[in-house]
């Protein structure tokens, strides 16, 4: 089959990066003598057809912005076989050969179906803050929205100083611990909860009243969202069950770690995958997700990035483990 126009979408959860990756895809296609087109909303417009010409200067001037400027979605249709067939429907008419999908594992269980339904060739960019998926070391926007939450538990730790108080701060990642703990590293704090480890509130409290009598004029706790013991909020309350004289405060980032320009990092990781995606269709690859493994660009096939898992470095948790004391 020949290529002759490729489509571009984001979706799930937006990172600091999609526009990078964006903007690569629609240059590299176009300096390759390729159409490309924008899918609006994820899978949700694929199935309405909402489909836009890009060229050049459709991207000019986004490589700094965070979001997505092709708008992200999550599509409860797209599951249907149904669905998925008007969304090819939707592929047919507007001749588009091939599709690139910047997204988390949800996004590329999606691809990997739709290529094996309806032998649309697929390409998937990692795009998601919580570094969960298997295959790349990075993924587009975990950089920035670690620099953004450190940035935050520092200011926070400002006002935990001026008044000797304990601090959770609970960071995103669903089930993944990789935000919390490079966090956690980068920031000083007195300990880490991640969903990959096991403290008992005991040994975190132990934890804490070392840190108090070594005269500490802070502690900071980092909570990774799926942490097994239970959220910033409950972990809080624990402790303040049985240790009532901690003057124990919460804190819970939210949405603000999705946000902002990216990091350089993000967005050179972000323009290599973009061009790579694109040659690699050229050379008719497909069913493949984009990633970068010991700085080199690698590819590693859909089913495998969805299936296997990104492991929480034993080294980090080692450091954190030194360093906390």
């Amino acid at each position: 089959m020949s290529l002759l126009k490729i489509a571009v979408f984001t979706s799930g959860g937006d990172s600091p990066g999609m526009n990078a990756a964006l903007r690569a895809v629609v240059r590299t296609s176009i300096y390759n003598k390729l159409e490309v087109a924008g899918i609006y909303r994820g899978f949700e417009g694929m199935i309405e057809g909402d489909f836009v010409d890009l060229d050049e200067r459709s991207v000019a001037r986004i490589i700094d912005r965070g979001g997505t400027i092709i708008k992200s979605a999550r599509s409860e249709e797209f599951r249907t076989k149904e669905g998925r067939l008007k969304a090819y429907e939707q592929i047919k008419k507007a001749k588009i050969d091939a599709i690139i999908g910047i997204g988390g594992d949800g996004t590329f269980t999606a691809l990997s179906i739709f290529q094996d339904e309806f032998n649309v060739p697929v390409i998937g960019l990692p795009g998601t803050i919580d570094n969960d998926i298997f295959g790349t070391d990075y993924t587009i926007g975990f950089d920035t929205a670690s620099n953004t939450a450190m940035e935050a538990i520092d200011k926070i730790r400002d006002t935990a100083t001026s008044h000797n108080r304990l601090f959770f701060i609970e960071l995103m990642g669903r089930d993944a611990g990789f935000l919390a703990l490079r966090c956690a590293i980068a920031s000083g704090a007195k300990a880490v909860m991640l969903p990959e480890t096991h403290m008992e509130p005991s040994e975190l409290l132990a934890a804490i009243k070392k840190g108090a009598k070594m005269r500490k004029t802070s502690n900071i706790v980092i909570v990774g969202e799926g942490n097994k013991n239970g959220n910033a909020q409950e972990l809080a309350q624990m402790i303040r069950d049985m240790e009532p004289s901690f003057d124990t405060k919460v804190s819970v980032l939210g949405h603000i770690q999705r946000g902002g320009a990216p990091s350089a990092y993000d967005r050179v990781l972000a323009s290599r995958l973009g061009v790579a995606s694109v040659e690699a269709l050229i050379r008719g690859e497909k069913g493949v997700m984009v990633g970068i493994l010991n700085e080199k660009v690698a590819f590693t096939p859909l089913n495998e990035a969805i299936k296997e898992h990104h492991m929480i470095c034993d080294e980090l948790l080692h450091v954190i483990d030194v360093l906390s004391i």
